[in-house]
């Protein structure tokens, strides 16, 4: 059975923390393998990804619900809920020590990797995403189903990693002492501050010196990562010097979470996410508002 503190495996179809739908059609009867639903959409987008699962999913794919699976306490939309409530919820879903997680999502704004980041952030190694998603899996004409799954509850050993989650004062002294670079994974648009923010109370425009790498650049059109070169150019066109620590952030947790996937992609170890992202650092606080730039990077 795999540990689950294990380096993720090499094998055919796998590339460090991705796997191919034809890998996981190969391994998904494995007894430490489980796969999860990590689907979520924007508000206004008229998708219900709850109820897209219950239609069709990965068979035995369990549901990891992005918007409840969170600190309810504060009012930022996505931040890392305590460790107790985390572990809670896996292993009510049946997730848990000597599991092989595989995350996959049906597109839009790629959550798996979402996900992948929140098991990594407590303590779990082996997780991989399914590069692709369900559309992937539906290509290789992979069996789905409706069958809701009835998971039988596992432990599940938190193990909290600090270094991989940055809040706004980490951010702030980053950049001030330029001991790593900021990432932006927002389009172009929202980045300069030329489209408003999405949510009431959020100013437009970005954390002074960070860099921008849309999230939509490390995709190919079929919804899966590009390979190594590609990745390695797109952060390239964003000034990103891979040499140097990475902090990721973007809207509201979740995109900012394909960049650091990606960077994993290319070996890249010292990679944060900022948890609460622009929904934090661009609320509008009065006199104690972060400050903001707007236009390209500089």
């Amino acid at each position: 059975m795999a540990d689950s503190q294990s380096m993720p495996r090499q094998q055919s179809g796998e590339t460090g923390s991705l796997v191919s739908a034809a890998w996981l059609a190969s391994h998904m009867t494995a007894p430490d393998i489980r796969i999860v639903d990590a689907s979520w959409h924007f508000p206004d987008s008229g998708r219900k990804a709850h109820a897209e699962y219950e239609e069709a999913h990965i068979p035995g794919a369990v549901f990891f619900d992005i918007d409840e699976i969170k600190d309810t306490a504060g009012d930022l939309p996505h931040m890392l809920p305590p460790a107790e409530k985390f572990s809670s919820r896996v292993r009510e879903m049946g997730l848990g020590d000597g599991n092989r997680l595989v995350i996959y999502d049906t597109g839009g704004v790629h959550p798996a990797a979402r996900v992948w980041w929140m098991f990594r952030v407590f303590g779990c190694r082996d997780v991989v995403v399914l590069d692709g998603g369900l559309a992937g899996w539906r290509a290789l004409d992979g069996r789905i189903d409706d069958i809701p799954p009835i998971p039988r509850r596992r432990h599940f050993s938190p193990r909290y990693q600090a270094t991989l989650v940055r809040d706004a004062d980490q951010v702030a002294q980053a950049l001030d002492q330029g001991t790593a670079q900021v990432v932006d994974a927002r389009g172009g648009p929202r980045f300069s501050g030329a489209d408003p923010d999405p949510r009431p109370g959020i100013r437009s425009g970005h954390i002074p010196g960070s860099l921008n790498v849309p999230f939509a650049t490390l995709f190919n059109d079929d919804g899966t990562y590009k390979d190594p070169d590609g990745l390695r150019a797109a952060f390239d066109a964003g000034g990103v010097d891979l040499s140097r620590p990475v902090i990721t952030t973007c809207g509201s947790g979740i995109t900012a979470c394909t960049l650091a996937l990606a960077l994993d992609i290319l070996g890249k170890k010292d990679v944060a996410v900022y948890d609460g992202s622009w929904a934090d650092w661009g609320a509008d606080r009065g006199d104690q508002s972060r400050p903001i730039a707007t236009g390209a990077p500089a």
